[in-house]
């Protein structure tokens, strides 16, 4: 019988897919690839294979998932099979220097970037940028890990050969351009089946880790005894933080990549220009403001899963 089946490293992010594939009793098997092996000489089963690998796997001890994964979803696509975000995504899931490439490509600005290899050169990527102040971030990394705001080449120096540095697990250091919104925000716009779902607004003036998955989500700012007032949300699902042309360009740019499910993160700056920075395709949903908007992508991506299972098994018939 086919099947769906979820090429992960993570069963805390899973699980809430899980339950709704269980909800709307579609058949799946998750395969773990923290670990593991190719077998070139057998045949993959029919079914539909969704690729959750994470470019973040090294922070849970699983640092070679990426390249296992990488492999698996070659071998699948050698044999013919359905994959959902296959080895095109895999490999714009862990560089954001390619990221940033593909999107160019599409005609999608981006930051101002210069990758570097080495503490001296990114002392030097730093003098080439020359504009104050500017993010230094992990070229593969996942939960915004990593990144910090520098002002000035005092800073980064000390930064760079301080005990607090830790280069990124593929040794390439990003030096952007920071980008400065009026609110402080930016913006996750979520497409499922290479469709626009929402997008969501967060509040990043707490820090960049911006994972959205409730076992990683940051705390909002604590209200004060004095205030009474509720704190602003972390993520908020909100209408019309892109236009309509704005949301095609996205989708061209996911199907040119042969991607299918992803979240394409931006920010505005105080112009309203739009820089787009990061393309994860290993979305993850906040469920705090689901529940309030009452939107869930977790059952639109079953849904979205069913769909291409049953129409796999009527061409079949």
């Amino acid at each position: 019988m086919s099947k769906v089946y979820i090429l992960h490293e993570n069963m805390d992010w899973t699980k809430h897919l899980i339950e709704r594939l269980e909800e709307l009793a579609v058949p799946y098997e998750e395969w773990d690839l923290s670990e593991g092996l190719v077998d070139l000489s057998t045949v993959p089963p029919e079914g539909v294979f969704y690729n959750r690998m994470s470019a973040s796997s090294h922070t849970r001890d699983h640092r070679f998932a990426p390249e296992l994964t990488d492999h698996v979803l070659g071998w699948l696509e050698a044999h013919g099979r359905k994959v959902i975000n296959g080895t095109h995504a895999i490999e714009l899931e862990v560089s954001k220097l390619k990221q940033y490439l593909a999107l160019n490509n599409a005609g999608i600005e981006t930051p101002k970037t210069i990758g570097a290899v080495g503490k001296e050169h990114i002392l030097k990527a730093a003098e080439t940028l020359n504009e104050w102040p500017f993010i230094i971030k992990h070229n593969r990394a996942g939960k915004g890990l990593g990144v910090k705001l520098i002002y000035t080449m005092e800073e980064l120096n000390g930064y760079v050969n301080g005990p607090e540095f830790e280069d990124s697990v593929d040794g390439i250091s990003l030096i952007q351009q920071y980008i400065q919104s009026d609110t402080g925000s930016i913006v996750r716009a979520e497409f499922i089946g290479e469709t626009f779902f929402y997008t969501v607004e967060v509040d990043s003036n707490d820090g960049f880790e911006l994972c959205p998955a409730d076992n990683c989500q940051i705390p909002g700012t604590e209200q004060s005894e004095m205030n009474q007032e509720e704190p602003s949300p972390k993520f908020e699902i909100k209408e019309s933080l892109l236009t309509d042309t704005e949301i095609e360009t996205y989708r061209q740019f996911l199907l040119q990549s042969h991607i299918q499910v992803a979240a394409i993160e931006f920010i505005r700056d105080r112009s309203g220009k739009l820089y787009t920075y990061d393309v994860n395709t290993n979305t993850n949903y906040n469920p705090d403001a689901e529940r309030k908007a009452q939107k869930f992508a977790m059952l639109e991506l079953a849904t979205y899963l069913k769909e291409t299972l049953d129409s796999m098994v009527v061409k079949k018939i």
